[in-house]
């Protein structure tokens, strides 16, 4: 059974570093899913992470266990990290071999940037869209975005 500072709302999870002479340096899971979430954009054939519908649903039952936008970061019994990422791909591209380079890229980035190590990166592809398809999303979210023009 979890213990109640789990199940507190208010709790944020974060990864404790190990303290230097200067003090504790610890990470915000919402850190880790932002630095997840860009260096699966930088794979060619990725449309979107999370996205549309599914996003949708995400957004409404959020937890605080690291969820941000498609992806959920946890930490297993040593402290590695194990993501889940949802991914929509660009249609006409090997599914398989995009995932593997998604599940490549995002441990480089995280592994690098975090200093932590990555048990596992889950890729659940969720659907492919056209290139018509994403161009329209990609200009929906642009407009729905504040500008300072």
């Amino acid at each position: 059974m979890s213990n109640s500072s789990e199940n507190d709302e208010s709790t944020i999870p974060t990864v404790s570093e190990d303290a230097n002479s200067l003090g504790e340096i610890r990470i915000n899971h919402s850190v880790v899913a932002s630095i997840v979430r860009l260096a699966a954009l930088e794979v060619t054939g990725v449309s979107a992470v999370g996205g549309g519908f599914v996003d949708g649903i995400a957004d409404i039952f959020k937890s605080k266990k690291g969820d941000e936008r498609g992806v959920r970061v946890e930490e297993d019994e040593v402290g590695d990290y194990i993501i889940e990422i949802r991914v929509i791909l660009r249609f006409g591209c090997e599914l398989a071999a995009i995932a593997t380079q998604i599940q490549e890229r995002v441990a480089e980035q995280v592994e690098k940037m975090t200093s932590k190590n990555v048990a596992r990166v889950n890729v659940i592809i969720d659907g492919v869209r056209s290139d018509e398809e994403t161009a329209a999303a990609t200009k929906e979210d642009w407009e729905h975005q504040p500008h300072t023009d």
